[in-house]
């Protein structure tokens, strides 16, 4: 436990761990105070997320950044899947999509692109694996098509037959993106790890946390993430609603940003040290795992936990949206190089997106 406890003793971030029993508190005694606890439940991942980035650091030491992207990217989407299942269980499908969308969009253009700013500032030019970028591009790429096909057979023909059909298709696109997910970790970390292995680095003066006490620290954090993030949820919407944000802005930018801070705080810290091969497996990887993954997994779930079978229909700016983030970042990854330049170019893209959600809601179903 040593490392631990010296950690948050000189990481003043991590100070504010002490605002997670205050927020269990309000919660306990004040569980309609929306407003407050909605502001408390973000302050309250931020030291969680820092912590986890600890952690997942001395994990990805030990075994090299192509599993410990996967590794980051897994558990931070497990924030992600929590909030969506509470959603999904109260019925509020268009958050639910929103979050899964604005995940996709937030993770190729805002993580990747704050990454390549952090790093290029400091370190001038970086590098990377462009297999790795390119293996999750178009893992990601093949997702969004088929996100798109149910999206545009509804708009062309809304009647209960093509609804029903958009379901039975929507069915059979899950299981065959969760194969195509478990063929793509299969390639990339079994018959063709060669080709994905990232740059050696000098550990320098960081302090590697024994295996177990990483480990443990993990699992630990994430399902304190998890807790708040239940409260999260809970307190969204009607936070929202004092704010004046619609549901679709909620899930696509608020949501996003929120359920993906865990592992925006071990890219942005991964390419400040010229990690930047973790750093892009993080943003990818957990853009990929979304689209091939969880999306999916939540269709299948629907049908036990949620008042009506979920489909992949999108309303048509969110499957533009996330078509344009991936032939993005497909463009900005291919040559393995990046500048802080190139991240503005990606920051920009995405807050176009944002303040469209923000001006000019859109029609959702």
């Amino acid at each position: 436990m040593s490392p631990l406890l010296t950690e948050i003793r000189q990481n003043r971030l991590l100070w504010l761990l002490a605002g997670v029993p205050v927020l269990f508190a309000v919660q306990a005694g004040k569980p309609d105070a929306h407003t407050a606890l909605f502001v408390l439940s973000i302050l309250a991942i931020v030291p969680l997320a820092a912590l986890l980035s600890c952690a997942t650091e001395s994990v990805a030491v030990k075994t090299g950044d192509t599993v410990g992207g996967l590794l980051n990217a897994t558990l931070g989407n497990l924030t992600e899947l929590i909030i969506a299942l509470t959603a999904l269980r109260a019925g509020q499908y268009v958050l639910v999509k929103a979050s899964i969308a604005g995940a996709i969009v937030t993770n190729t253009l805002f993580m990747l692109g704050a990454c390549f700013v952090l790093g290029g500032l400091k370190h001038h030019v970086q590098e990377y694996n462009r297999n790795s970028a390119r293996l999750q591009a178009g893992l990601l790429f093949v997702a969004t098509i088929a996100l798109l096909i149910p999206s545009m057979l509804a708009e062309r023909d809304p009647t209960r037959a093509a609804a029903e059909f958009s379901q039975s298709l929507s069915l059979g696109l899950s299981a065959l993106l969760i194969a195509s997910y478990a063929l793509g970790m299969l390639f990339s970390l079994k018959t063709h790890r060669e080709f994905f292995e990232g740059a050696k680095h000098e550990e320098g003066d960081q302090v590697v946390w024994p295996t177990t006490l990483a480990l443990g620290t993990l699992a630990g954090v994430t399902v304190l993430v998890a807790l708040v993030s239940e409260i999260f949820v809970e307190s969204v919407q009607q936070a929202a609603e004092t704010f004046g944000m619609t549901p679709a802005f909620v899930g696509f930018i608020v949501v996003a940003l929120v359920g993906g801070a865990a592992e925006m705080a071990s890219a942005f810290s991964g390419a400040r040290k010229n990690r930047l091969d973790l750093s892009v497996g993080i943003a990818l990887g957990s853009a990929s795992q979304i689209a091939l993954f969880v999306a999916p997994v939540l269709v299948l779930l629907s049908y036990l936990l949620g008042p009506a079978p979920m489909d992949l229909q999108f309303w048509p700016g969110a499957v533009a949206m996330m078509l344009i983030a991936t032939i993005t970042a497909s463009f900005v990854t291919n040559s393995g190089r990046s500048a802080w330049f190139v991240g503005m170019l990606l920051l920009n893209v995405y807050l176009i997106f944002a303040m469209t959600l923000y001006l000019l809601p859109p029609k959702v179903n």
